[in-house]
């Protein structure tokens, strides 16, 4: 039997019972293949219920408020992939008339598509073979064939593409691509995969060469930059506090957070009030303490945020400010909303 018909043979007995897997509607499988990029099935499960829920349409998508949908999107990271799922279905409802491009040149032209969500769309939705790669890709194919071309390189991805490619059931491309992905997600998993019980085992050549622990190869990663944040978490008399849109094209853009010094390294309370930024913004009647007592790093792709929250209470400030009774309906960094969490628990 051929690889394709071995693994579509396995989909058949082995699928994951998901929403998305129930419909063809190119709606519903944009949302759930962007929402997984970067992000667990059972981590974006919940998001796609919700998100499904309050936007039934991409009409409804489309009318929504962008702190809607960042809101909705909240904890799930990578948040300029909430900002192109708005822009695209604002462009799909009111250029496209609601309808989604039908074939995967055209699907690569919106906002946030890549490669791999057009080919997804494309095969599930239209029955176009085009084949997706994405980790679960690298892995099986990285894995049976032996592949030692690193993963995160051009020629690498130009590599597995075309062998993918040739590989496609061009017949029913949409559940082989469903299959291969469900295959890497819960058969050759990264780690503890289950070879013993695989009908692969006999071609592997990873498992008969002992190489499956060290396949797929990816070059070393960038370094990580190390940051210090200090979140000024403002408490007024009348119960106020200060919470500023992130500008900029950095991380968290358009999500909301409280007035930010980064520092060069750790500080101590006699440093943060010494500096020109803390200055400016308060007069000297203030209480300041740390609020965290243990050490917070908060982990991203290729930065690690080294975190502070000072609460500083006063009687009042001069910036705009917020009430705390509207502070949670407000996006904020998964960061900001682990701390809100614990700080309001303590307050009530």
């Amino acid at each position: 039997m051929v690889f394709h018909k071995e693994l579509i043979h396995w989909y058949l007995q082995n699928n994951r019972s998901l929403p998305w897997r129930k419909t063809k509607d190119p709606y519903f499988i944009w949302l759930s293949e962007i929402m997984l990029q970067q992000t667990r099935v059972a981590q974006g499960l919940p998001y796609f219920l919700r998100v499904t829920e309050a936007f039934p349409t991409v009409f409804d998508l489309a009318k929504a408020e962008e702190n809607e949908v960042l809101k909705l999107w909240q904890g799930l990271g990578y948040y300029s992939r909430a900002r192109n799922l708005h822009y695209t279905a604002k462009h799909i409802a009111n250029e496209l008339n609601g309808v989604f491009p039908d074939n995967y040149k055209t699907l690569l032209k919106l906002k946030g598509v890549g490669d791999y969500t057009a080919s997804a769309i494309a095969s599930i939705c239209y029955n176009e073979p085009v084949a997706v790669v994405d980790g679960n890709v690298y892995r099986v194919l990285s894995r049976y064939f032996g592949i030692q071309t690193p993963i995160n390189i051009t020629k690498g991805i130009k590599e597995f593409k075309e062998l993918a490619q040739s590989l496609i059931d061009v017949k029913n491309p949409g559940n082989y691509n469903q299959a291969i992905m469900d295959f890497g997600a819960l058969h050759c998993k990264p780690q503890n995969p289950l070879c013993d019980s695989c009908m692969f085992s006999e071609s592997c050549i990873a498992f008969n060469s002992d190489l499956v622990k060290e396949l797929p190869k990816k070059e070393k990663k960038l370094k990580i930059k190390k940051r210090f944040f200090n979140y000024l978490v403002v408490v007024t008399d009348s119960n106020e506090t200060i919470l500023e849109e992130r500008k900029g094209k950095g991380i968290w853009e358009g999500l909301y957070q409280f007035p930010l010094i980064e520092t060069e390294k750790y500080i101590d309370v006699n440093e943060l009030i010494d500096l020109d930024d803390f200055k400016n913004l308060f007069s000297k009647e203030i209480f300041i303490k740390l609020f965290n007592k243990k050490e917070i790093i908060h982990k991203l792709s290729h930065q690690h945020l080294y975190t502070q929250f000072w609460i500083v209470n006063t009687p009042f400030i001069k910036e705009a400010t917020t009430s705390w009774n509207e502070i949670k309906k407000q996006p904020v960094p998964v960061l900001i909303d682990k701390f809100l969490n614990e700080f309001l628990k303590l307050e009530k």
